[in-house]
């Protein structure tokens, strides 16, 4: 991949999942959202806000009269406003006095809040829908917009996740569930090693992405840019383990054969799979056998060299609830671009890591249909297949 390709992606992405221009930090005023929205809405909600408002934007739907009724929200988050609960948890303990309480405590804290503030801003009054499906959440809320589309509730969607998890206190919960890296505390940037062979956790990332749906009839009449089609949304539960999958992948082969029956594609038709893949020992291999299973075993690919799969986690690390939503924009991005995004710090495999998973630097290869899963503790899966419009 050149490097014009290189910066059109990651500029692209940049903006997606917004961050403040000054000094690479968070500053919510940067991305337009008002003292009030600050006030009341925690910063995962702030994300949503800004991700939202550039989504908007680029759908040409930004401020468009006659929209508000059938236009609907479906925005999630996996853990929402920690710091919140942390703080007034401690203000609250050292004194047992209520008025420590800030009057906007239960609003902040309210995860349907993200959903419920864009909703506020820009007087949408179709579905307000919220998912809290732990590292799944992204990928449902998308699903779960799709499927409002299709019954007739609204004609766009505005999908996505939003987090904000970066504090010590989920970092040390993470840690004792040994579901961080900490083997590259020295080279943090190689911490994130999907599928490779001395993956030892994910890194904890945080943001927004989002995703505009619309009925396809409605989208033409406006003459809107159409990137891709989303066709088939999976889902399924393990039924096994409240944070370890099954090792050979059951749960999530079961989600994309039931996204691929729904979208009347042949698993043969697939190009692209965006995998979940962590970074963590079991969850990738889970993952991995999967895959292969379906690809391999039930499309008929001639080599394991056939299978296209990549983790865009390698380089953005894992943002819970968001990552779906985030790998949903991928996935987009692959089929747009006919760019396949590289598996960054991945040096090393072991004999079941044979396919062809970009390893380190993106490929240009032509992508009509893609595949993006996201699993999360309980067991809950969920696979979506997007395809090229034409």
């Amino acid at each position: 991949m050149d490097q014009t390709h290189q910066r059109r992606m990651w500029n692209y992405f940049n903006t997606a999942l917004r961050g403040s221009a000054s000094e690479g930090g968070w500053k919510a005023s940067d991305v337009d959202v008002v003292l009030q929205e600050i006030k009341q809405a925690a910063k995962f909600a702030q994300y949503a806000l800004a991700a939202t408002d550039e989504a908007l934007g680029d759908a040409g739907i930004r401020g468009q009269e006659g929209l508000e009724e059938m236009t609907g929200v479906c925005l999630g988050s996996g853990i929402g406003n920690l710091q919140e609960l942390y703080e007034t948890s401690v203000a609250y303990g050292e004194g047992k006095n209520y008025r420590k309480i800030h009057p906007l405590f239960v609003p902040r804290i309210l995860i349907n809040l993200g959903a419920g503030h864009i909703s506020m801003r820009y007087g949408f009054r179709g579905p307000n829908h919220t998912a809290t499906t732990a590292c799944t959440t992204g990928a449902h809320s998308i699903g779960d917009a799709m499927r409002f589309i299709q019954h007739g509730d609204a004609d766009v969607m505005v999908a996505g996740g939003a987090e904000s998890c970066i504090h010590p206190l989920a970092i040390g919960g993470f840690a004792r569930s040994r579901s961080l890296a900490t083997d590259f505390n020295e080279t943090p940037e190689s911490s994130s090693r999907p599928f490779d062979k001395d993956r030892a956790g994910f890194v904890i990332g945080e943001g927004a992405a989002v995703l505009i749906l619309e009925e396809l009839e409605h989208a033409r009449a406006r003459k809107a840019n159409i990137y891709a089609e989303i066709l088939g949304y999976g889902c399924s539960a393990d039924a096994h383990h409240i944070t370890a999958p099954r090792e050979n992948g059951a749960g999530a082969l079961q989600a994309m054969r039931r996204a691929l029956k729904q979208a009347q594609i042949a698993p043969s038709e697939v190009d692209y799979i965006n995998a979940h893949a962590t970074s963590t020992s079991l969850g990738d291999a889970a993952e991995n056998a999967a895959i292969k299973t379906l690809l391999l075993g039930e499309a008929g690919k001639s080599s394991v060299g056939e299978i296209n799969v990549s983790s865009t986690k390698g380089a953005i690390g894992h943002l819970l609830g968001a990552a779906g939503a985030v790998e949903a924009l991928f996935s987009v991005l692959a089929i747009r671009d006919s760019i396949m995004p590289p598996t960054l710090n991945l040096e090393n495999r072991t004999t079941e890591f044979d396919c062809n998973y970009a390893s380190k630097v993106a490929q240009e290869r032509k992508t009509n249909v893609a595949l993006t899963n996201s699993f999360g503790f309980g067991g809950t899966n969920a696979s979506l297949c997007f395809r090229k419009y034409d």
